[in-house]
Order: C-alpha cells, then sequence, then structure tokens
C-alpha cells in the first residue's frame, strides 16, 4: 500500500483505532454532559464500542503500512489486536456492576479503560520507536490513574504513585535505549534499523541501546528484575482493576517484544537471546519460590502473571517461528485463565467486600461448589496438568525451546512449574478442606456466565478451540517471517 495516499479508504488498515479513537472522545462528551457521579451508558457504550473495532478487525481485515511507516498491520498484529479487545472487554464486564467503595462508578473509568485500550493497540501496530512510545505512553498514563482510581483509598493512592514514579523511570530507560539506537543507526524505523544493522554491523554503543530498550518493555511485562511494582500495585487497585492490568496490557507489551527482537534486532539474534533467557528464568524461578509465602490472592496473582510472563518468554529465547507462535498460543491462554479466575474471585463477594487472602477462601466449595470447583479448574490449568488448557500453552513454548536446543531452559521451567503446584493447589486445600470463615453474598449474573463460559472453554481446549487457535497463531507468526 502506497503509505502516500491520504483518501479515508487508504486507512482501512486502521480503522479499528480511529473507531477507538473518535469513541474515547464521544464517550467523554456524554460522561461530561450527564454530569452524573454514575454513568451506566458510558460503561456500556464503552464495551460496545470496544467489541465494534474488535468485529471490524475480524471481519474486514487490511493489511498495509500507514502514516510514513509509522504504523503496521499484519496477521501477527491482528491476532494481538483481539486478544487485547477480548481481555479489555471481559475486565470491562467484569466491572460493569460494581459498588461505589471501588471508585469504579465514575464514567471516567470507562473512557480511561477505553484509551488504554487504544494505546494497547497503537503498541501492537507500532513500526517506529516514536510511534512505540506514542502508544506505550498512551497505555501507561491511562493505567496510572486507574490504578489510582478510588481516591479515598491509601492503599490505591499508593499503589498509583509507585506505578507512576517507577513508569517513568522506564519510560525513561526506554527513552535512552531507543535515543541510543538512532544514534548508531540512524533510524527509528523498525524495518529500516535491521537494514541498517545487517549492512554495519553489530557495534557496542547499538548493544547497549538494545539493553536499555529491551529493559523498558520488560517493564511492562512485569519480567524480573523489572517486576518490583506488580504484586504492591496488583494488591492496591481495586480488583476489577486488577484483572485489567494482568490481561491486555500484558499482551500488548509482549508483542511489542516480539516486533523488537524478531524485527529490527533479527541480526542481533545471539545477543538479545540471552537477555530474553535470563529474563525468563530470572522471572519463573522468582515466581515460583515468591508465591509461596503469600497470603493475599492479589499478591498471589502478581506473582503468578510473573512466573507465566517468565514461561511466555521461554518461546520467544528460541528466535524461531515456532517460538513465537508458542507465545501467540501461550497468551491466549492466558488471557483466558486470567479471565476465569479473577471472574471466580469477583463472584466470591462477602458482605464485607471482595475476597482479600487465600484464608477468606476457605469453605467455598461448601457454599459456592460451582465457583469453587471452577476454580479449581482453573488453578489446575495455571499449573499446567493435562489435559486442560494451561497444558498446551506449557507443551509449545517448551517445544520450541526444545527445537532449538535450549534444554536447560526447558529443565528450569519444568522445574518452576513443578514447583509453583504448591502455592495453586494450596487454594484448592483452603477451599475444600478448610471450615467456612465467611458467608458469601449473591453476585450480578454477567460473572457466572463469564466464569462458566471461559472455566468450559478451559477444559474443553484440547477438543474444541485447539486447532482453530493453533492455525490462527502459526498463520499470524508467519507474517513475522
Amino acid at each position: 500500500m502506497n503509505s502516500d495516499v491520504t483518501d479515508f479508504a487508504s486507512l482501512a488498515p486502521a480503522y479499528p483505532e480511529l473507531i477507538v479513537a473518535v469513541g474515547a472522545l464521544v464517550l467523554l462528551v456524554v460522561g461530561i454532559v450527564l454530569n452524573k457521579e454514575r454513568s451506566l451508558l458510558v460503561s456500556i457504550g464503552a464495551i460496545v464500542l470496544l467489541a465494534v473495532a474488535g468485529l471490524v478487525l475480524m471481519f474486514n481485515p487490511a493489511d498495509g503500512v500507514l502514516f510514513n511507516g509509522l504504523f503496521i498491520v499484519d496477521s501477527f498484529g491482528r491476532f494481538m489486536k483481539v486478544l487485547v479487545i477480548v481481555g479489555a472487554v471481559l475486565a470491562l464486564v467484569l466491572a460493569h456492576h460494581n459498588d461505589e467503595e471501588n471508585g469504579l462508578h465514575k464514567y471516567e473509568y470507562s473512557v480511561l479503560a477505553v484509551l488504554a485500550t487504544l494505546g494497547m493497540m497503537i503498541m501492537v501496530s507500532a513500526n517506529d520507536l516514536m510511534s512505540l512510545y506514542i502508544g506505550l505512553e498512551l497505555q501507561s498514563l491511562s493505567l496510572y490513574v486507574m490504578a489510582a482510581i478510588k481516591r479515598d483509598d491509601s492503599r490505591a493512592t499508593e499503589a498509583g504513585l509507585k506505578y507512576f514514579v517507577l513508569g517513568a523511570l522506564s519510560s525513561g530507560m526506554l527513552l535512552y535505549g531507543a535515543s541510543m539506537v538512532y544514534g548508531f543507526t540512524g533510524h527509528t524505523n523498525l524495518s529500516e534499523i535491521v537494514v541498517a544493522i545487517a549492512s554495519e554491523g553489530r557495534s557496542i554503543g547499538l548493544i547497549f541501546g538494545m539493553v536499555f530498550l529491551l529493559a523498558g518493555v520488560a517493564f511492562k511485562i512485569s519480567a524480573v528484575p523489572f517486576h518490583m511494582w506488580t504484586p504492591d500495585v496488583y494488591e492496591g487497585a481495586p480488583t476489577p482493576v486488577t484483572a485489567f492490568f494482568a490481561m491486555a496490557p500484558k499482551v500488548a507489551a509482549m508483542t511489542l517484544m516480539i516486533r523488537l527482537v524478531m524485527v529490527s534486532f533479527a541480526p542481533l539474534t545471539q545477543d538479545w537471546q540471552q537477555i530474553v533467557v535470563f529474563l525468563s528464568i530470572a522471572s519463573m524461578v522468582l515466581a515460583a519460590f515468591a508465591a509461596i509465602g503469600q497470603q493475599s490472592i492479589k499478591r498471589l496473582i502478581a506473582y503468578s502473571s510473573i512466573g507465566h510472563v517468565g514461561f511466555a518468554l521461554v518461546g520467544l529465547s528460541s528466535g524461531t517461528q515456532v517460538g513465537v507462535e508458542g507465545v501467540a498460543i501461550y497468551m491466549a491462554i492466558y488471557v483466558g485463565m486470567t479471565v476465569a479466575l479473577f471472574a471466580c474471585i469477583l463472584s466470591l463477594r462477602t458482605e464485607t467486600g471482595y475476597v482479600e487472602t487465600i484464608a477468606d477462601l476457605a469453605g467455598a466449595s461448601r457454599t459456592r461448589p460451582v465457583v469453587a470447583g471452577i476454580m479449581a479448574i482453573v488453578m489446575f490449568s495455571l499449573i499446567g496438568l493435562p489435559p486442560l488448557a494451561g497444558f498446551f500453552a506449557k507443551w509449545q513454548v517448551f517445544l520450541a525451546a526444545i527445537e532449538a536446543h535450549l534444554y536447560v531452559l526447558a529443565v528450569i521451567g519444568m522445574l518452576a512449574s513443578a514447583i509453583s503446584a504448591f502455592y495453586y493447589l494450596r487454594v484448592v486445600k483452603v477451599m475444600y478442606f478448610d471450615e467456612p470463615v465467611k458467608e458469601f453474598v449473591a453476585v450480578p449474573a454477567e460473572l457466572n456466565v463469564v466464569m462458566v463460559v471461559f472455566g468450559f472453554l478451559i477444559v474443553t481446549y484440547f477438543f474444541t478451540v485447539g486447532n482453530p487457535l493453533s492455525s490462527f497463531a502459526h498463520s499470524a507468526a508467519g507474517s513475522l517471517f
């Protein structure tokens, strides 16, 4: 596609982003005009808006490079954008009927969620260091406010402040790395950077730039040692906000890392591979041991998400198409498991609020047997027990590592997975063998629907969803090579 053509039809690859951008402004105006503390219309409108953008993305596919090379749309980008939108929509659905105590009754929350999703979509399609940074900051600035949306709660305020300060540090590292890459290659376009590296060769300055750039992205996916914000932010933010953080942003940042290493730094595979292997091992090992002593359910989920990022990076470490395909499948299954997990947690609401500690889940199997059963299935899937979806997610990334002869990495991953079984099984033990300590109250019907649907998908992955998902991931990964 000729990027100089600026007629509306030539913008077809960017239609989903344009729809979300215009829709966010409309929702903001609607919220201001209504001027109500609780704006149900804006909340529903945000869900419908993102759903429409997702349908346009799936049923009106268009590839191309737009805006003078800043924006690219291909099969890989579409696959990951669908995951981002699905994660964002489901997080909004989970937060739809929230009491004022969570601070999510304000229309600003839905608008911020839409703007954050727009930033993630730009990140997925970023083909230049400038558009990469714009998408990253649009997402980050929205998430900072979402974390502290419950202004009267000191924990939420602390979570937002910590996220902002550490996020600013990571943005500085990313910008410094981007400036060094530009200085040593003369380009900011990802496709031109790879050509410059191939012709001029590697240099120490370029390697330093790449390290800083990848460190900035590693912060966004909560990879160790850039994970320090995750447990505090997950615990302090309202539970529905934590659900949002745990899904869509992870997918967008992982996509960004894949584009950087597989496209821009392809000639430096030996160099970036060492970085990704380190991030992977550190994330898996630290999460496996750090989660053991956690009593807060949200801190446990935070370390669990850090561990799963490490498992996903096992696939990327291979530097092959099979590895990228494995990461795509892993992130899709991870989103499904996370949705089901948070639907279960939000369904176990007590008279005093949401469950905060693992001990609060005691005896859930007696009073809410369906919720406890689905949550147990999700825990088994997070461990990676066959024939649940989590097993096939780990199978894909470990297979890629073994094919790339990264045997030590695969073995460490399997050992970390075995250790993680302890804290996942502890949750099941508390639900089924401990005496009840709290009584759970009725919750909105949509929570039960989401929980049952995704619990069913986790169980039946191999029989129903497995082949289509693998096929889509294979064609998506192929567009990068």
